[in-house]
């Protein structure tokens, strides 16, 4: 799986040179002026009109090729992934230090229990206070 991964990003990269190289060989439609006055045949690489019909119909092809390859690669990225709950999923919450507080209040001797988080979450990185 990891060959056929690499091979098409291989093919999205030169998909992705030839459309470069590709389009610099074009002429643009102001080239066509120059063209009708008899100075635009000697600067194109296939003449005057026959470089127009085969360099679009190339640029298409090869941009074709790499949107499927483009494609190819967002299938594989989401194949490789299995779902989860939630962005939020492995995030413990940690009590604010007002509760240590409120836990040594008289009514916490007198035996009423008080939810705390565990000493050893508190001070982790990454944590998100409530």
């Amino acid at each position: 799986m990891q060959t056929l991964h690499t091979l098409v990003i291989v093919i999205q990269i030169l998909s992705a040179l030839t459309i470069i190289g590709l389009v610099l060989l074009q002429h643009g439609k102001g080239a066509d002026m120059g063209a009708s006055f008899g100075s635009g045949a000697s600067g194109s690489l296939f003449g005057a009109t026959g470089s127009s019909n085969f360099l679009s119909k190339a640029t298409g092809v090869a941009a074709a090729i790499f949107f499927a390859a483009t494609l190819g690669l967002a299938v594989f990225s989401t194949g490789a992934r299995k779902p989860s709950g939630g962005v939020m999923e492995g995030v413990t919450v940690v009590q604010p230090a007002a509760n240590a507080a409120a836990a040594s209040t008289p009514a916490a001797a007198s035996g009423a229990t008080a939810t705390s988080a565990p000493a050893s979450s508190a001070g982790q990185a990454g944590q998100i206070p409530k």
